[in-house]
């Protein structure tokens, strides 16, 4: 036990009980929750398998050895899926599936071929990985030589699986800020920064496994590679816990952000007439492309003008406020006659929303209620 191992059993620890909490708060709309437990899953798997070689406990459980292997070409493909889900309120869709296909496959691969080697087989194959100096002991096997490429190129496949992955979900995230008007690379905070961090983060890992496959025989680089996973778990943690309600301050209280501000207060008052005019003659909220940069511009002021006077006036944020003007549109829908035969699906695309499943969210959110239990209670 040293430095290394203790941080990277912190991080397992850590790990673990993260999954847990995204996991068991993926009920209902919360495909994301869901795919983002399962990554985190993932990763405190395989930085165990890598503290049980590292430490040198893996000779007390060889039969352990090389069993998350699969795990590796699972990874990419969740934080793809993750981001994707989040960013676009999507379900999961059957072609989604396709993803897992390269995981399936060497998971059967592994279970046909390795999983059922014998002890000595696993105990060189370890002996391989973190102790080349050491001798190996005679042991049986079975399969020709040729059968284990896949497996002496497990590592390539990893990393051609993660870099393909990065560049897939840096292009998605750039077309996200460029819907809403704003660069890649923007320090403005908005709601996309979070995954933009969180795919950078992967990125970085991309390259440390470059380089140390590169710098290292066998695997004896890998507790780097976990103690960065460790890292990366370590700041989820910090930041679901500094968007936790717990540690909110109560809205009440002035909030200082704009306290070296520009806007007059003439200004701020004209801007909030003109804003709620617009929104109740033209009803911009509901086109689906609507966004803060495209508001201000037809208000005639900067994001960072508009965003404070949401914030001071009205108490919301522009997603809160774009939600609440859209969600009291579907009301009126949801509660009209003449519009009785219109699919709840339909009227979520009527008032701006490209699924149904972010439109459920944002009603419940909102009113307390689905759309469908809202609608039943107005027929009453």
């Amino acid at each position: 036990m040293d430095l290394f191992s203790i941080v990277i059993l912190l991080g397992i620890v850590q790990g673990i009980l993260l999954s847990y909490f995204f996991i068991s708060n993926s009920k209902g709309n919360r495909l994301p929750n869901l795919l983002l437990g399962i990554l985190l899953l993932g990763l405190s798997l395989i930085i165990t398998d890598v503290w049980l070689g590292y430490t040198n406990y893996m000779f007390k459980v060889v039969w352990l050895v090389d069993t998350t292997e699969p795990i590796n070409l699972l990874l990419a493909p969740l934080t793809y899926l993750y981001i994707k889900k989040a960013i676009s309120n999507q379900d999961f869709k059957n072609r989604d599936w396709l993803h897992f296909i390269p995981f399936g496959t060497y998971l059967i691969y592994m279970a046909l071929l390795v999983y059922p080697q014998s002890a000595e087989y696993k105990y060189n194959a370890n002996v391989d990985a973190f102790h080349p100096e050491m001798n190996r002991i005679s042991a049986d096997m079975y399969g020709e030589h040729w059968m284990f490429l896949l497996k002496r190129h497990i590592s390539d496949f990893t990393f051609l699986s993660m870099f393909s992955y990065d560049i897939a979900v840096f292009v998605m995230l750039k077309k996200a800020y460029d819907k809403i008007g704003y660069s890649f690379f923007t320090r403005e905070k908005t709601a996309l920064s979070w995954y933009r961090r969180f795919h950078l983060q992967l990125v970085t890992l991309v390259l440390a496994f470059l380089i140390i496959r590169i710098s290292f025989n066998s695997d004896l680089g890998d507790h780097i590679i976990a103690a960065l996973i460790t890292l990366i778990i370590y700041a989820t943690s910090l930041t679901v816990f500094s968007r936790s309600m717990f540690f909110q301050e109560n809205n009440t209280r002035v909030v200082k952000k704009y306290e070296k501000s520009s806007l007059t207060e003439e200004l701020q008052t004209s801007t909030l007439k003109k804003l709620e005019e617009i929104m109740k003659t033209e009803k911009p909220f509901l086109d689906a492309g609507f966004s803060m940069p495209a508001l201000a511009k037809r208000l005639g002021i900067s994001t960072h003008h508009l965003s404070q006077i949401l914030n001071e006036e009205l108490g919301q944020t522009f997603f809160d406020f774009l939600a609440s003007h859209r969600i009291a549109e579907a009301k009126v829908l949801l509660c009209a006659e003449d519009s009785s035969y219109i699919k709840i699906e339909e009227i979520a695309q009527m008032v701006g929303y490209n699924s149904k499943s972010a439109f459920n969210t944002a009603f419940r959110k909102n009113t307390g209620l689905t759309p469908s239990e809202f609608k039943k209670q107005s027929v009453k």
